[in-house]
This record gives C-alpha cells, sequence and structure tokens, in this order.
C-alpha cells in the first residue's frame, strides 16, 4: 500500500502579504499629513500661549507704571523665545516716554516655520490679528 502524503504548507501567499501591505501603504498615506496638521496646531498654541504671558505681563506693568513696557521690563528676552522653541515673540511699541498701546508677535521658528497660519499678533485691546506686514495672506482668524 503505496499512499502519497500531501503535505500540506501553511503560511500567507504572496498576493495576501502584497495586499496588506498595500492597505498599509494607502492608509500611511492619509495619516502622515493629518498628523503633520494636529502637530501644527499643537505647537501653535504655544505662540499663543506666549502672547497671552506676555499680554497679561503687560497689563500688571501698566497697571504700576501707567504704560506699557518693554520686554526687558516685563521679564522677558528680547526677543522671548517660547517655551520649547517653537515660537518667538517681539514687542512693537510707540514712541515716546509714555507708551499707551502695544502690538505682541509670535513669528514660528524651526519646524513650525512651515505652518499656513503664520505668525500670530495681539495688541493691548486683545485683538488677535496678522500684523500689518503679513497683510491678507495670514487669516489669523482660524488659527486662534
Amino acid at each position: 500500500m503505496t499512499a502519497k502524503r500531501i503535505r500540506r504548507i501553511h503560511g500567507f501567499t504572496l498576493i495576501e502579504l502584497l495586499v496588506v501591505a498595500g492597505i498599509i501603504a494607502i492608509l500611511a498615506a492619509l495619516a502622515v499629513p493629518a498628523y503633520g496638521r494636529y502637530t501644527y496646531r499643537a505647537r501653535r498654541v504655544e505662540g499663543k500661549e506666549l502672547l497671552l504671558r506676555i499680554a497679561h505681563a503687560q497689563e500688571r506693568h501698566y497697571a504700576t507704571f501707567h504704560r506699557y513696557g518693554k520686554l526687558a521690563d516685563l521679564g522677558f528676552a528680547d526677543p522671548a523665545p517660547s517655551a520649547k522653541a517653537h515660537y518667538q515673540a517681539t514687542l512693537e511699541l510707540p514712541s515716546g516716554a509714555n507708551p499707551q498701546s502695544y502690538l505682541a508677535t509670535a513669528s514660528p521658528q524651526q519646524a513650525q516655520a512651515n505652518d499656513a497660519c503664520g505668525t500670530l499678533a495681539m495688541d493691548d485691546t486683545g485683538r488677535k490679528t496678522p500684523p500689518p506686514s503679513d497683510g491678507p495672506a495670514n487669516s489669523n482668524g482660524a488659527c486662534w
């Protein structure tokens, strides 16, 4: 009695592996850009936080001295880096001995420089606007 034994091999075929690799490639192509947008948005919070800290320090300074101060008067470096250095803030004061207004801007640095929102700005009234140099190219309404 001679019986041929058929040996069954367990595993995946090449087609099955290629289908799985294709699905993974499609998912990665969709996920990576979305992840990039979320990281820009998360880092943008750092720039907003820096501007809000400057605004609070300005109001404390104004309450004491009845004028707005320079970054050095507020205890910041000039220009002031954000916590993780993704933004750098500058402060514009009108000329004169007792400035009664200011414009604080936070410019993106390093990898954040590619963010579509660009420079964030806040003035003494709390208005969040693009700085005049950016004009219509920067719509901070969606970025704030």
